[in-house]
């Protein structure tokens, strides 16, 4: 019997979102601010007194985040001789403070990662012995604030809500109980009349009048597969998180240029399951007798849709003023799915035949049967690579760097531009992605960069633009990168025809298939697990991403905080909201009301 809500969900369901407001209401406490000490300290920042010791020589300090790769070092503030300066550090990160003497020359240089909220001191003076030494000496004095606290409580508090669920469950398992919850609730299944949006990865798909009377008395009646939801669910739910701030903690937040964060896999993983769901639908809706051109007509309208949806609905260029003709964002996280779709989709349609659903094909070569079936596809996808790669390293961008390889000219450059790099290509952001951008699309039709006037929180590049200086406009769903997303959801696609499989585990969508792989054989094979609570927004994914876009900044998904500057008010809050989209999606659930396209 899988772990589940059962009959009792709705009962459950709404303990579980009291408990989740009340222990998490202990987070969002206003902290007693009197208790800090009175400096003008941000969130993720620490004080540091830079002390100077030398009677003769004023001193410069500069600093470079480890968090920063390649880049050019700052300067931070000045000291003069035998005097003492304050300054703001970046508390996320370690640092490392360089520091010059009267004529720039580097005097000594030391690598510290300070702690939030916390007091320390950086002693500079000159050591004499039979050599003259200079010492840099880091103080603490006054201790940091623990940050990763509240995501400690948080755990505990979900931690709790699990276990008072899989005592509920239990109680299920006694037949007196769960006999009178049957009689009172009385619950009906809703599984068979539910699409998902984008492809159903129901093995029995529902065609309603694309198909003749006859094919519905035949056709098998196949259970869904929960995995695929409770997969889509989960990136969904992380994705809202995610977008919603993740408690203003860097892991939480996408990385500004290299490296990789949790928030950085939620994109791939939806794409992929994209890429699966597309699989599986077409291949269900083939055997039931749908033909090719209705199939290609619902792929464009869904295309259409989904496109239209991010242009129009969620666009943050609503963040610059009423939308219009001269701002409007082209490029999007729907504009992508949408485009992705299209392309995987029709690909799939145009070569996929209607196999009956226990066959076993015969491969020559055992090894290759991941790829012999489906040859035309990969010769695609390697040609749509070949472009990207072409259009990525020899495309003549100006600003980026040329070198001479291989006879040809060649830039492919990948990185921020700005200080990183050494500052050697400032006005190059994205390289040959950037400029295709700018040259087919328009700088105001692509991601804005902030201005003085704009809320920070419109801006997820904020942190590029601020940690590199960069000035050039780059658009993270732009066109060139498009392609990538093919090459992921085609992957997902793959993870459809052969789900168990493992020869697909590539760079990009090893985590996906793994976890994919894991759900698959929990809730699908042993039945261990019923997916919740992820299965329900997994269900209503295009209705809870968008409405998750839209009310933002509504009550209660967002409210006013006594304290901006503390890390458990905003994981507090945004906990809360993303828990609140769960709970939508599961009356949603209950009521039988979801949204397709």
């Amino acid at each position: 019997m899988a772990v589940g809500l059962g009959p009792w969900g709705p009962s459950a369901s709404y303990l579980a979102a009291a408990l989740v407001g009340v222990l998490l209401s202990g987070l969002a406490q206003p902290h007693d601010v009197s208790k800090r000490a009175p400096w003008d300290l941000k969130i993720d920042q620490a004080l540091l007194q830079i002390h100077n010791e030398f009677l003769s020589e004023n001193l410069t300090v500069y600093w470079l985040s480890d968090y920063c790769y390649q880049c050019l070092s700052q300067e931070m503030i000045s000291v003069p001789m035998n005097s003492i300066a304050t300054s703001p550090v970046d508390s996320q990160h370690a640092v490392t403070l360089i520091i010059n003497g009267s004529n720039d020359e580097e005097l000594c240089r030391t690598h510290y990662h300070f702690g939030e909220f916390g007091n320390y001191s950086l002693v500079v003076r000159k050591l004499t012995n039979s050599i003259v030494q200079i010492s840099c000496n880091i103080i603490i004095n006054q201790n940091p604030f623990n940050s990763y606290f509240p995501i400690f409580f948080a755990f505990l508090i979900y931690a709790v809500i699990f276990s008072i669920l899989m005592l509920g469950q239990f109680c299920m398992n006694i037949e007196l109980i769960r006999n009178w919850l049957y009689k009172k609730m009385n619950p009906r299944e809703t599984d068979r009349l539910i699409n998902s949006e984008l492809g159903s990865p129901s093995r029995a798909d529902s065609i309603s009048s694309d198909l003749p009377a006859g094919v519905w008395s035949t056709a098998p009646s196949l259970q869904r597969l929960r995995s695929l939801d409770t997969f889509r669910g989960l990136a969904l739910i992380i994705m809202i998180f995610v977008n919603y701030g993740g408690g203003k903690y860097w892991f939480f937040k996408h990385q500004s240029w290299n490296g990789l964060t949790v928030a950085d896999l939620v994109f791939p993983w939806f794409v992929f399951i994209m890429g699966t769901s597309i699989s599986l639908s077409l291949s269900s809706m083939l055997r039931r007798g749908c033909s090719k051109w209705k199939l290609l007509g619902k792929i464009l309208w869904r295309s259409l849709l989904l496109f239209l949806i991010g242009v129009i609905v969620v666009n943050p260029n609503y963040c610059l003023g009423p939308l219009s003709w001269e701002n409007l964002r082209i490029p999007g996280v729907l504009q992508r799915l949408g485009c992705t779709y299209l392309v995987v989709a029709v690909l799939e349609l145009l070569f996929a035949k209607p196999v009956p659903e226990n066959s076993n094909l015969e491969i020559p070569c055992p090894a290759l049967q991941d790829i012999l079936p489906y040859w035309p596809q990969w010769l695609f996808m390697m040609a749509l690579e070949a472009v990207w790669l072409c259009l990525t390293f020899l495309l003549n961008v100006p600003g980026c760097p040329k070198s001479l390889t291989f006879l040809v000219f060649s830039s492919g450059y990948l990185g921020p531009g700005g200080i990183g790099d050494f500052g050697k290509y400032p006005n190059c952001t994205g390289g040959a992605a950037a400029y295709i951008d700018h040259l087919l699309l328009g700088e105001k039709h692509i991601y804005q960069h902030p201005s003085s006037n704009v809320e920070l929180s419109c801006h997820a590049l904020l942190k590029l633009q601020v940690l590199y200086q960069t000035t050039v406009a780059f658009d993270p769903e732009g066109i060139l990168g498009t392609i990538n997303s093919v090459i992921m959801a085609f992957l997902g696609l793959q993870a459809g025809k052969i789900i168990l499989s493992i020869s697909y585990v590539t760079t990009l969508s090893s985590f996906a298939f793994i976890l994919l792989m894991s759900i698959y054989y929990i809730v699908d094979v042993k039945k261990v697990w019923s997916g919740s609570p992820f299965f329900f927004p997994g269900m209503n994914s295009i209705l809870i991403y968008v409405g998750h876009e839209i009310f933002e900044n509504y009550f209660p998904f967002k409210w006013k905080m006594h304290d901006t500057q503390s890390h458990s008010e905003h994981l507090a809050q945004n906990l809360i909201a993303t828990s609140l989209w769960v709970f939508i999606s599961y009356i949603l659930y209950r009521k039988r009301i979801f949204w397709k396209i």
